[in-house]
């Protein structure tokens, strides 16, 4: 997006100056003119519009907020470009670039799923191949509610994820913040000091003095090695194969494995059914989701349902040859919307289901993190008693 300066006059043949900003100096001089003005000239201002103004991120909230205002807009009866430029104005400054560069390609002639889709960052294909179902079907207000509606549902379930996640995280990072401490500053201390009096120290106390002086002596190279480490990991995990391994051993631990499933069938079957709900062939819907599902597992048995379907296979058997990816509760169900017809209707109950078992898994997982995480607790101060204590009262007893 390029900012333009324009002279022009207006319909008393008043000169007037401003700016406009637009892909094209065609564009620009068209939004001139929309505003009644008669160009006179028209010259670049000197700076491309950034799209991502001082590292500002559009996030997936942020899209959800502009659904639902273009929703109520386009519903009201207000024309497109309308409702774009109003919430041009209302934006906030990390998407206005954004909404003014969709609003720009419109008025130039493009469909707003085309718009929308040279922003592949903030539009995902989900949302994309839901506008151009709705506006080749001429439903697009509907389609908006229906794509508001689902990412306000995804906004608030993992916004219940998140929160019911945050106790376990902050007691485990207190129990290493507290380690550290112990280890860098405490120990060291307490050393020196047993070793002035020569005292016996228990063999707890002296694994503590190991592990103390190879980090206070060896923390660059152990620092450099997490940080290879990582990079190793995400290195390894950007491959097909090492994806496949680790999204495989996810599944597999317990608790924590099923709640992961459960997370992305609730996203799958709720994004399933608003696709098929706002008239996108099933085939297309399966492509899309299968590229945004965001588990390499469940993304290539999805393909290879598309597959099959394509083949003239129903749609829930296709669905049951992957026991692995899917439960059985799913391809029965969608059996049951193939013979009635109401796919949309099953599908969004599913979801419904597998978001209820997903919260209590949650509340499952948190409560017995919290009982082991005392029992760790529980260990880790023994451990210390033993070690360091132990050790103060044999020595102020032997003196």
């Amino acid at each position: 997006m390029k900012k333009y300066k324009y002279k022009a006059r207006d319909k008393q043949g008043k000169l007037v100056t401003g700016e406009v900003e637009a892909s094209t100096p065609a564009i620009a001089a068209k939004l001139v003119r929309d505003r009644g003005y008669i160009v006179v000239s028209l010259n670049p201002a000197g700076g491309i519009l950034s799209l991502n103004p001082l590292g500002s991120r559009v996030s997936a909230a942020d899209v959800a907020a502009f659904t639902r205002q273009l929703a109520t807009m386009v519903n009201a009866g207000l024309p497109i470009t309308e409702s774009l430029a109003i919430l041009r104005l209302q934006a906030k400054p990390s998407v206005k670039p954004i909404v003014t560069q969709v609003l720009a390609d419109v008025e130039g002639g493009d469909s707003l799923s085309s718009a929308m889709g040279r922003h592949p960052k903030i539009f995902s294909p989900t949302y994309i191949a839901l506008m151009k179902s709705g506006e080749t079907g001429g439903v697009l207000d509907k389609v908006l509610v229906r794509l508001a509606d689902n990412m306000e549902k995804q906004q608030e379930f993992k916004g219940k994820v998140k929160g019911a996640l945050i106790y376990p995280a902050i007691i485990v990072v207190g129990m290493v913040v507290v380690s550290v401490i112990m280890v860098v500053f405490i120990i060291p201390r307490l050393t020196d000091l047993f070793d002035q009096f020569d005292a016996e120290l228990p063999i707890t106390t002296k694994i503590l003095q190991v592990v103390a002086d190879v980090v206070i002596g060896f923390w660059p190279l152990i620092l450099i090695g997490l940080g290879v480490g990582a990079w190793a990991f995400t290195m390894y995990k950007r491959t097909r194969a090492g994806n496949q391994k680790i999204t495989s051993i996810m599944f597999k631990i317990p608790i924590v494995g099923d709640l992961q499933r459960q997370i992305v069938l609730t996203e799958l079957t709720r994004t399933l059914s608003l696709m098929v709900g706002s008239g996108v062939p099933i085939l297309d819907g399966l492509a899309v989701t299968s590229g945004v599902v965001g588990n390499i597992i469940i993304s290539d048995a999805l393909k290879d349902v598309a597959k099959q379907v394509e083949k003239g296979f129903p749609i829930s058997y296709a669905f049951a040859q992957h026991p692995d990816a899917f439960p059985y509760l799913l391809s029965q169900m969608i059996s049951v919307g193939e013979e009635t017809g109401k796919m949309e209707e099953v599908l969004g109950k599913v979801s419904h289901v597998f978001e209820v078992q997903s919260e209590q898994k949650v509340k499952a997982l948190t409560a017995s993190i919290e009982p082991l995480v005392m029992i760790v607790l529980g260990i880790g101060v023994a451990f210390l008693v033993v070690s360091v204590i132990l050790p103060i009262y044999n020595l102020t007893t032997s003196l």
